[in-house]
């Protein structure tokens, strides 16, 4: 029985490879899955027939396979584990006595092993001698130093926000991520320990987005802690204990149309307006999902009835094509030089007429609107009239902005326009900053310089972060510069005066062929600092097995692929890295003494394909309100998809996600290491460190000490700034898809605050959880 069923499963292996193998050599594939599965066919057979041959034949299969694998990835252990999966362990079953007693043998000994089986036996042990040889082999990290503090870097403080508090979403609204506080460092991080948990109360509802996520880094001012939820519910908690001081609830009504359900921050300002009194002398911002903008009390979390109408401002002002939950804030503004600086999100790829991407200042105190910049109409930047409307559908700014009030610029980083995929109809003035860097004078709102960083962009990808605002030490001098990630990789250092590159950028050529009606950009800018992947190639190609791994090289195939900037198709392009990017919203983390960047790599790619649209009303890739990229008026709809298996794995072989330093100096990476375990998205919840995709940013301490919440398992993170080795973890009880920050409390400890409460596109488990931990007292 056993000699039967080990045939007939080399005989289905064998047929779904030979089927899956000549189709893929139709597509201009490897021949080797038709070989492999040429080589199960004849092994079964010969089984079924009880012919010694068998392990003959199964020997050469094995011994094959081990040498192309060796040829393509050698001994990466990730790339060789799938590929041997079924292989090594059937070769092993082969040899058992089981098997072995019915093809002949009647003694299970010496007579075997120096007979038919030897081959069969060397080959076993080969593929066990190059497991083990890959198990300790690391072919990914770069173990690498990052060079001491120059004597000569700046400061890292700024005289504006004590070195113990958190005032802003990057601490300030320089945006760095860094804090100099130095309790914590390398030698003691492994004796932190909860000191409090915070639950809010504000779960996901039916009927909630998709997207309900806790984004939220909370602000610490005197000796409070200040955070916002999904539903807009605004917290202040007792810093030290994580006891409830107040809470606001703007009562947002719910909405179907809102892409995402989400709060990044809160913005704060200490100042006191000329008719309050010493009520709101220092006061909180909050954007809502319902596009009001809220000033309250931080003292008492009343709301400062003296700021706009009764306290808040319409965003909706001037705005064209009102739809109720097609445009809000999810990010804090940015508050600068007594203005208050904010853009909005609109929601992706529903139509080419969509409310505008304009960017506006209020009077701190009182609410008034002093500029407006609209990429449609940069040059008037005066406020339009009550019955004008900004320009629809231009480049947004969903993100979070940084702001140098010693050179009264603003540093804005913008989207692109709908359609995100199709841009035959685009405006020049959103073809110019589409996809770019602005900085905006902070009196008069304007343009300064633009930089962009994809000439028009037909793959969603936005700056996603905030700039980082850092002085670089350089041949010239001090220089000071703005560091810029991006979803495509790159990460510019400019000079945020001009906008000129520090570091260099080339333009490339990008590949060509758009749809109809569109066209490409003949290059594309690349910094010299840059995490952007290499080119896929059939070795890149994964699966659990060789079966979805040759599932997934049939797909790549079936694709259009042309490197980065592979244009969209109808046929289906893949794009990688896809449109999650390779930095998103949580940025970097930059340290001005070390004049270094910790950074996070994810490496996820999409495929993106065009569907042909015949009328304005017919859905064609979505099923639910708000009809997502559908498109409606343009002539495509758009279906994009993560590049996966049958069985929902990536079709890209791990690592998909890192840590890494840079020196801003130089761009040179110093280290990079694979970050994070598989723990929680695997069907069997085994902690392999392959390492995953994180959403969230990073934070840095002047202690030497980086943390990071935001990887796809539900850990918070400690690093060895110079060389980027974990030093920590602790366990969160849901994901932690926001940026930690950290502050001193009242008895004098080092704070370092999470807030775990899961992501919804991504699949993390949903929580409301706010967790502090400090060395032990």
């Amino acid at each position: 029985m056993a000699v039967v069923i080990s045939g007939v499963l080399c005989l289905i292996l064998g047929l779904v490879l030979a089927v899956g193998g000549v189709k893929l050599i139709g597509l201009g594939g490897t021949w080797y899955f038709a070989i492999l599965g040429a080589g199960f066919l004849f092994t079964g057979v010969l089984l079924l027939a009880r012919r010694r041959a068998a392990l003959w034949v199964y020997a050469l299969v094995m011994l094959g396979a081990l040498g192309w694998t060796l040829y393509e990835v050698g001994f990466d252990w990730w790339q060789l584990a799938p590929r041997g999966s079924l292989i090594a362990p059937l070769g092993l079953w082969l040899l058992t006595p089981w098997v072995v007693k019915r093809l002949g043998w009647q003694h299970y000994g010496a007579r075997v092993w120096g007979g038919g089986a030897l081959p069969l036996l060397l080959a076993v042990v080969l593929w066990g001698a190059t497991a083990v040889q890959a198990i300790n082999t690391d072919t990914h990290d770069i173990k690498g130093m990052l060079p001491a503090a120059l004597t000569s870097a700046p400061a890292a403080t700024d005289a504006q926000v004590p070195a113990g508090e958190w005032h802003a979403y990057g601490r300030t609204q320089h945006g760095t991520r860094y804090s100099p506080l130095a309790q914590i460092t390398p030698s003691n991080v492994d004796r932190l320990e909860p000191v409090w948990h915070y639950r809010t109360g504000d779960v996901r509802r039916p009927g909630d987005p998709e997207e309900t996520t806790y984004e939220v880094t909370p602000l610490m001012v005197d000796d409070s802690l200040y955070l916002c939820t999904p539903h807009n519910l605004v917290i202040a908690l007792d810093a030290e204990t994580g006891e409830e001081r107040w809470r606001f609830d703007p009562q947002v009504p719910d909405s179907s149309n809102r892409q995402h359900l989400t709060c990044r921050g809160l913005a704060y300002h200490a100042s006191a307006g000329p008719d309050e009194g010493q009520a709101c002398r220092q006061r909180l911002f909050m954007p809502t999902a319902d596009a009001r903008l809220i000033a309250l009390d931080a003292g008492t979390g009343e709301v400062c009835p003296a700021f706009g109408d009764k306290g808040q401002v319409n965003l909706w002002a001037n705005m064209p094509n009102v739809t109720e939950g097609f445009y809000y804030s999810t990010s804090p503004p940015v508050i600068a030089n007594d203005l208050l600086i904010i853009g909005g999100a609109v929601n992706d790829n529903i139509s080419p007429s969509e409310p505008s991407g304009v960017i506006r200042a209020y009077d701190v105190i009182s609410g008034e609107l002093k500029w407006n910049w609209d990429p449609g109409n940069p040059e008037r930047t005066e406020p339009i009239g009550p019955d004008e409307t900004y320009v629809q559908s231009t480049p947004n700014s969903w993100s979070i902005s940084s702001a140098d009030e010693a050179l009264g610029l603003v540093y804005v980083p913008l989207g692109n326009p709908a359609t995100d995929q199709w841009g035959g109809e685009r405006s020049e003035s959103s073809e110019r900053f589409s996809s770019s860097i602005v900085a905006l004078e902070v009196a008069t709102g304007r343009l300064r310089w633009e930089f962009q960083t994809v000439h028009h962009d037909l793959w969603d990808m936005d700056v996603p972060a905030q700039p980082s605002l850092v002085d670089i030490q350089t041949a010239e001098g001090l220089v000071p510069a703005l560091v810029a990630p991006t979803k495509q990789g790159d990460i510019y250092v400019l000079d945020r005066r001009s906008g000129e590159p520090i570091l260099p950028v080339r333009e490339v050529p990008a590949p060509q062929g758009a749809a109809d009606g569109d066209w490409t950009a003949p290059t594309q800018p690349v910094s010299a600092l840059s995490y952007a992947p290499p080119v896929l190639r059939d070795k890149d190609l994964w699966g659990a097995t060789f079966v979805d791994q040759m599932m997934c090289h049939i797909q790549f195939h079936s694709l259009r692929y042309e490197g980065r900037y592979t244009p969209p198709s109808t046929q289906g392009s893949l794009i990688h890295p896809g449109n999650f990017g390779v930095f998103n919203w949580g940025g970097v983390a930059v340290d001005p003494v070390r004049q270094m960047v910790f950074s996070t790599p994810a490496y996820l790619p999409f495929t993106s394909t065009l569907v042909p649209r015949e009328d304005d009303e017919t859905t064609y890739v979505s099923e639910r309100e708000p009809y997502l990229n559908e498109n409606f008026g343009a002539p495509f709809a758009v279906k994009l998809e993560a590049f996966v298996s049958p069985i929902g794995l990536p079709c890209t072989a791990p690592p998909w996600g890192y840590v890494a330093g840079a020196d801003l100096r130089t761009g040179k990476t110093h280290w990079l290491r694979k970050n994070g375990t598989v723990r929680d998205r695997a069907p069997i919840p085994l902690p392999f460190k392959m390492g995953v995709p994180s959403l969230g940013g990073p934070m840095l301490t002047a202690g030497g000490v980086a943390f990071l919440s935001g990887t796809l398992d539900y850990y918070l993170r400690a690093y060895d700034v110079t060389t980027g080795r974990e030093l920590w973890k602790a366990r969160l009880p849901a994901g932690g898809q926001a940026t930690p920050m950290t502050y001193e409390s009242r008895s004098g400890r080092q704070m370092v605050v999470v807030v775990a409460g899961g992501h919804g596109s991504l699949g993390t488990r949903a929580g409301d959880s706010v967790i502090a931990y400090a060395l032990p007292q």
